[in-house]
């Protein structure tokens, strides 16, 4: 892959651990040590991807994320690197707009590995997919865009990735781990994850959002709003 990751953490080790295992996938690495550093890369290169630390120096994780959602680049991935392990901490990152997040102690390759699952449904091949829709809400998986009454979604690639299957899906429920299975790719994981996505992902929506609640059981794209 000829694509540029950014890894932006206080800590040498880190960095350097992880280069070298995005190294081994063919990919090529920024190094940011705070978040001036992360933030320069991330107006002055081409980054398909950024790691962020949560608590590095100021800006920290979650500011630059906000940055980067409300900036030039809304829908480029982000994974988050924390060493917080309370759940309403990972959910800090996911609401300022973290794609995946990963909990240190961590393993080097599973970051490469959700770095690789991340990358590969950014940058599909192009297919001759149909237009999937429902009420005002249209959305193309081969241009990745979407909108509600004419009026564009900026979405994050997970947010696009669950709306797309949800539409393609309509009416059928699917548990949290079951999202998680077929839209993040992941065997295990926070069911939290899927919580804050359903959430930025209704407010994105506004009145034309019909993700239903099936309690005991999961969330459905339905024929009314829940």
């Amino acid at each position: 892959m000829d694509m540029r990751i950014l890894i932006a953490d206080d800590d040498p080790v880190v960095r350097e651990v992880v280069r070298r295992y995005l190294e081994r996938d063919d990919l090529q690495v920024s190094e940011a040590s705070d978040g001036e550093q992360a933030a320069k890369a991330l107006a002055g290169e081409q980054i398909d991807l950024a790691i962020l630390d949560l608590m590095m120096p100021p800006p920290d994780g979650i500011e630059l994320c906000r940055r980067v959602r409300s900036g030039g680049s809304p829908d480029m991935p982000i994974i988050m690197l924390t060493a917080l392990g309370e759940e309403e901490d990972r959910v800090i990152g996911l609401t300022a707009g973290a794609d995946d997040y990963v909990t240190k102690p961590f393993s080097p390759r599973e970051l490469a590995l959700r770095v690789a699952s991340v990358l590969r449904r950014t940058h599909r091949p192009a297919a001759a997919t149909a237009l999937l829709s429902s009420g005002d809400v249209r959305l193309d998986p081969d241009s990745g865009t979407a909108e509600v009454a004419g009026r564009p979604l900026s979405l994050t690639t997970r947010e696009f990735d669950l709306l797309s299957f949800l539409l393609a899906n309509q009416q059928r429920v699917f548990s949290r781990t079951e999202l998680l299975a077929q839209v993040w790719g992941w065997d295990f994981g926070d069911h939290s994850t899927v919580t804050v996505h359903v959430k930025r992902l209704r407010a994105k929506l506004g009145d034309a959002h019909r993700i239903e609640t099936v309690w005991g059981r999961g969330y459905a794209w339905g024929t009314g709003a829940g």
